[in-house]
């Protein structure tokens, strides 16, 4: 019978290739966990980015509802300022225009806290439709009020930046 006697180098081999598949396995392993850490990372880092745009979106979206919400009431309003404009233009010095001048000047006080200002007189410019809105036209009564605004029959306003009434006007035109 033969000898069955291992050789005394297999076993060392064998564990020296166990010991390098096991130090490749968990250097394989750290490299998948730092990898998903990453992922991780990036994941959480845009989702933070996208709440900010959210929340920013939000707040934003909340002022111009706000906004929009007194534009509606100062349009609102916007009629009876005119109506105080033309009743102060057929009342006479008195102790009722000087009321109505209080009365007015309060209102308008009161809009212009609130962001509205008064455009610009238009009367002699050129006509400009993205600030004014023709009415109607006439006969200009000079050749240099061809194309200009010859008489503004209702003022415009802007509510900060944007207009939300524009100037009626009427426009001359040439014969």
């Amino acid at each position: 019978m033969k000898d069955k006697t291992k050789n005394p180098k297999e076993p060392l081999e064998a564990v020296q290739e166990e010991a390098t598949s096991t130090q490749a396995e968990a250097e394989f392993t750290e490299r998948d966990i730092e990898a998903e850490l990453q992922e991780l990372k990036d994941q959480n880092l845009r989702l933070y980015a996208e709440f900010e745009n959210f929340r920013r979106r939000n707040a934003r979206e909340r002022l111009e509802l706000m906004s929009v919400a007194g534009e509606k009431v100062i349009k609102s309003v916007l009629p009876v300022l005119d109506d105080f404009e033309r009743a102060l233009k057929t009342l006479a010095e008195g102790s009722e225009r000087l009321g109505l001048e209080l009365i007015q000047s309060k209102l308008v006080n009161s809009l212009k806290s609130e962001g509205l200002k008064q455009m610009d007189s238009t009367l002699g410019q050129a006509f400009d439709v993205e600030r004014m809105e023709a009415i109607t036209n006439i006969p200009a009564p000079s050749e240099d009020l061809v194309g200009c605004v010859v008489d503004e029959l209702e003022k415009g306003y802007l509510l900060g930046d944007k207009i939300i009434r524009y100037a009626k006007v009427v426009v001359g035109q040439g014969n």
